[in-house]
């Protein structure tokens, strides 16, 4: 098998002049053979996306060699930790080589994994030790763009004729009025080199005339790919089977309404980017009990549609989790409301690897652990699939002093070891977080009043009830700083009450009938029983939740 060879290689002048030095444009060309679907039999239970995800940075999870860089063996380390928890499936940051060295979307490879990470046979381990523990995996795909140093954009660059050119986009001179998030997404290719070694600053202006022109919707380092050549779309099916092919359960979409754009004005989530998200979701759910989960900021939950991606990450319903624990009424009155329009196929969570998705949950809160776990609860035992950050589970603080995301992705905080956190016998790749020598899963293991506990008695109850897991959602009320609702599958019914307030509160239950009882499950110890009228008053401690069994009058 010679999957690679060499293309050419060609010095930039442009490019000398600015960096001081000369690029070579030598590369490997990948492989891009057809790769035919071998579906297989499932490898998870029925329903198993219906349980809570964890969302989870490779690099910096667990370290197993010492290199300060976290790996698959890492994490094939922990995978007992996370069953432990009611973890039902992962998700993984890109796990293919990047040029970015880091955050990984930034693909150089798609058919391979990350060298700082392990091999393709560790990443295989990883599924049959997850698949053993009931756990799914799924992993990021990054449709839109490649990375500037990757082989194909290489070639790409040195101009027309060449075998990977039209699989970018390009224009002969500068296009005029473009404005994306307020950077102009043209690029022109002689500066592009710069991805090689570095991230500079600003770029120098192109030579008076210049021509030769590439897009990217996100910065110069990424180059978005032509989606209007046939060739693209089947080299990105083929590489989605190459994983599913080995008994991936699914992907995370990277930025989907990006596919395509049709003008300055119109290139924002275009009807050829729908059609392209929903072929490719129809080829992962050709495979048996697959999930698909896309990200799509700006339009939730039409990407949420069963007829378009099925899972999309639920932006709009995130923003008010931490208003309401703050005591904002509106807030409460948006979570309360939100699945009554939005499919039970949304994906919620609080915060995730984007500082513009939010600060973690521990920083938000200033670390009040009682409005952190009022948080919790309302997203964990809502409809949709929940999508815990990792570290969320700990109450674990994001570092300050970096840039950009960087704050959101530090060490996992595994032992009160303020230099490697357990992370790693070596130097880690980043600072650890600042409270690691109290909110760490050693010390959370032995204290079951601890966030740990919290989120594990959460997770038992949506694993343990079909009826949170994937039930109806009936009966939603807020009532000031009070959320609730019930959850419904054929007779099972709970009720779920989420008090965010700093002072007691009594509230009218309803959605009940006479004589109904109440079974408590989680807060409460007591029982009660619907009244003649099935007007039940309930009084809730500050900051509590409360769930219950719902069941039939005697």
């Amino acid at each position: 098998m010679q999957p690679w060879r060499i293309v050419g290689c060609r010095a930039t002048a442009a490019v000398a002049l600015w960096l001081a030095w000369t690029v070579c444009a030598e590369a490997a060309e990948p492989d891009i053979r057809p790769v035919p679907a071998r579906p297989g039999v499932p490898h998870l239970p029925p329903h198993w996306q219906h349980g809570a995800f964890m969302e989870i940075f490779v690099r910096a999870y667990q370290d197993s060699d010492g290199d300060g860089i976290g790996d698959l063996r890492g994490l094939i380390s922990r995978l007992d930790h996370l069953q432990d928890l009611g973890v039902r499936g992962l998700w993984l940051m890109p796990v293919m080589p990047s040029a970015d060295r880091d955050h990984g979307y930034a693909t150089t490879d798609y058919r391979a994994i990350e060298p700082a990470y392990g091999t393709l046979a560790d990443f295989d381990e990883l599924l049959r030790q997850a698949h053993r523990r009931g756990i799914g995996v799924i992993v990021d795909y990054v449709l839109n763009h490649s990375a500037a140093s990757h082989p194909m954009f290489v070639d790409a660059r040195q101009g027309p004729g060449q075998r990977f050119r039209d699989w970018y986009v390009w224009a002969d001179t500068h296009p005029a009025g473009w404005d994306i998030w307020g950077h102009d997404p043209w690029y022109h290719a002689g500066a592009s080199a710069w991805a090689y070694t570095g991230h500079p600053k600003t770029l120098p202006p192109p030579a008076p005339g210049a021509r030769d022109f590439y897009f990217g919707t996100f910065n110069q380092t990424m180059p978005d790919f032509n989606f209007r050549h046939p060739e693209v779309l089947r080299y990105h099916e083929d590489s989605l089977r190459f994983w599913l092919n080995r008994g991936l359960d699914g992907f995370r979409l990277d930025a989907v309404p990006h596919l395509v754009e049709n003008s300055a004005k119109d290139w924002n989530d275009q009807p050829e980017s729908r059609a392209i998200t929903r072929r490719v979701r129809q080829l992962v759910l050709s495979y048996p009990r697959r999930y698909v989960v896309c990200e799509a900021t700006a339009a939730p939950q039409a990407w949420g549609d069963p007829a378009l991606c099925g899972g999309a990450f639920a932006f709009d319903f995130s923003r008010h989790l931490v208003p309401a624990a703050k005591g904002d009424p509106a807030a409460v009155q948006a979570l309360a409301a939100y699945y009554t329009q939005a499919s039970p196929t949304m994906a919620s969570f609080v915060s995730n690897h984007d500082i513009f998705a939010g600060r973690r949950l521990w920083d938000q809160l200033q670390g009040d652990e009682a409005a952190y776990k009022a948080v919790a609860a309302a997203y964990l035992l809502m409809p949709g699939t929940p999508f815990i950050y990792y570290g969320e589970e700990l109450g674990q603080a994001g570092v300050p002093g970096l840039d950009g995301d960087l704050p959101l992705r530090a060490p996992m905080s595994w032992a009160p070891d303020p230099r490697g956190a357990g992370f790693t016998t070596g130097a880690p790749f980043r600072p650890v977080a600042p409270n690691v020598m109290t909110h760490n899963a050693q010390a959370q293991l032995a204290d079951p009043d601890a966030i740990y506990g919290f989120y594990r008695a959460m997770l038992a109850l949506r694993n343990g009830w079909p009826s949170i897991a994937r039930g109806a959602y009936e009966a939603a009320f807020a009532d000031g700083a009070v959320l609730g609702f019930q959850r419904r599958l054929g007779p099972e019914r709970t009720l779920v009450l989420v008090h965010f307030g700093q002072a007691a509160a009594t509230v009218e239950v309803p959605g009940l009938v006479a004589g109904e009882r109440l079974w408590p499950l989680y807060g409460d110890t007591l029982a009660h029983a619907a009244p003649p009228t099935g007007a039940l008053h309930l009084r809730l401690a500050p900051q509590s939740v409360q769930v219950y069994s719902i069941r039939p009058p005697r």
